[in-house]
C-alpha cells in the first residue's frame, strides 16, 4: 500500500477541503503516518474519514477532528503544551511537529506504553508521556502555553484551568457522555476566560477526579 498517496488524498479530501487553513497543521497531518499509530486496525483504513478503535475500549479520531482541534490551539512552534489522553500517540505526534514541548497524561498504561514505543522510532525528542489521572493535569510541569483535551468531559477541570498559562489557549470536548461541544478557551490576564464554540463532537468520557466516574 503506498502510504504517502493515502495521506495525501486523507489531506487534500478530508482536512484541506473541510475548513482546516493553517498551512502548518496541513504539513504536520502530511508528514506523520497515521497507520503505525493504530496496529489494531486494517492499514487499508488507517486514512479513511472516520474515528478507529484502539486498545483499551478507546478510540483515534477521525483526521479531520485531529486538525481541527490541532489548529484551534493556534501553535506557532515554541509552546509547551499538556495533551489530556495520549491515546495511540497520533495527536501527540502531530502537536509534536508543531510545538517546542509536549506533555501528555495518559490513564491506561498499555496505550502510554505503545503510544512511548512509536514515538520514539519516529524520532520524536520532544515528547513526555505519563501515566495518571489527566482530570488533574500535570502541575509538575505547569504552566502550560496550550491544553489539548482529548475525552469528553462534563466540565472543564479546574485544575486544568489553574495550570494554562495567562493568554494560553485550551481545547476541549465538553458536554454529556454521548455529545458534547468542541470549545475552545482563552486566558485572559486576570484569570477571566473567552469561549469560542466549533460544534457538535463525540468523543470517548474524560474519566477522573474531575471527570466521569470510571
Amino acid at each position: 500500500m503506498d502510504y504517502e498517496e493515502s495521506r495525501e488524498r486523507m489531506v487534500a479530501e478530508q482536512i484541506e477541503a473541510r475548513d482546516v487553513h493553517d498551512p502548518r497543521v496541513v504539513a504536520a497531518m502530511r508528514r506523520v503516518p497515521r497507520h503505525l499509530f493504530i496496529p489494531e486496525v486494517p492499514p487499508a483504513l488507517a486514512y479513511t474519514d472516520r474515528p478507529q478503535p484502539i486498545a483499551a475500549a478507546q478510540t483515534i479520531s477521525q483526521p479531520l477532528m485531529v486538525a481541527l482541534m490541532t489548529q484551534a490551539l493556534d501553535l506557532w512552534g515554541d509552546e509547551k503544551v499538556l495533551e489530556i489522553g495520549t491515546g495511540s500517540g497520533y495527536q501527540t505526534a502531530i502537536l509534536a511537529e508543531l510545538s517546542a514541548s509536549v506533555f501528555s497524561v495518559e490513564r491506561h498504561a498499555v496505550l502510554a506504553d505503545a503510544a512511548r514505543s512509536v514515538l520514539a522510532s519516529l524520532g520524536y525528542r520532544n515528547v513526555a508521556i505519563h501515566v495518571g489521572d489527566g482530570t488533574l493535569g500535570r502541575p509538575e510541569d505547569a504552566p502550560y502555553d496550550r491544553i489539548l483535551v482529548t475525552a469528553g468531559a462534563p466540565r472543564v477541570p479546574r485544575p486544568l484551568i489553574d495550570q494554562l498559562a495567562e493568554g494560553g489557549v485550551l481545547v476541549a470536548p465538553i458536554g454529556d457522555r454521548f455529545t458534547q461541544e468542541l470549545v475552545e478557551l482563552h486566558k485572559r490576564p486576570g484569570g477571566g476566560m473567552q469561549h469560542v464554540n466549533h460544534g457538535a463532537c463525540v468523543f470517548v468520557p474524560l474519566v477522573g477526579t474531575e471527570g466521569w466516574d470510571g
